[in-house]
């Protein structure tokens, strides 16, 4: 039914591999330098009978520890703790004074409020009304009138 293709044979390619190439390491610039003294030549023979003659070379003297401290570091933590410690509690010490400073001030201020406005409530109902004029009370009436008061 349907016509058979040709089979086709992959078209070969050329491939190109690319692999990095290390760069060399650039030697440090060697400094000639001039040697304090001259070194002595020291000759040593070999169990087979051959004699080599060189320079001595010193051993390579170990860098020095690292000194310790004089006091450990969980010795110095738990000392910086401690005094972080007493600030905190000192600071909630001052905070807690402040605080009861400002309660008693508060308080003071209620009851000067408390005072002015009574002396005002005081003057506003003991004192002459506005519309008396001035009522003059006859002493000897009031007290003949109490005398005789039958209620």
């Amino acid at each position: 039914m349907f016509p058979e293709h040709p089979r086709h044979v992959p078209a070969e390619r050329a491939v190109e591999v690319h692999h990095p190439t290390p760069i060399p390491p650039i030697p440090a610039p060697l400094v000639p330098m001039q040697p304090s003294t001259v070194p002595t030549v020291a000759s040593i023979v070999l169990p087979n009978g051959q004699i080599v003659t060189g320079y001595a070379i010193e051993p390579a003297k170990p860098e020095p520890l690292a000194a310790k401290p004089a006091v450990s570091r969980t010795a110095v933590n738990v000392a910086l703790g401690g005094i972080g410690f007493a600030a905190v509690c000192g600071g909630l010490l001052v905070l807690t004074t402040f605080i009861a400073a400002m309660a008693a001030l508060i308080h003071q201020l209620i009851i000067l409020a408390a005072v002015i406005f009574g002396g005002w409530i005081a003057v506003q109902v003991l004192g002459p009304r506005p519309g008396d004029g001035g009522t003059v009370v006859n002493i000897r009436k009031a007290i003949f009138k109490r005398n005789h008061f039958h209620g």
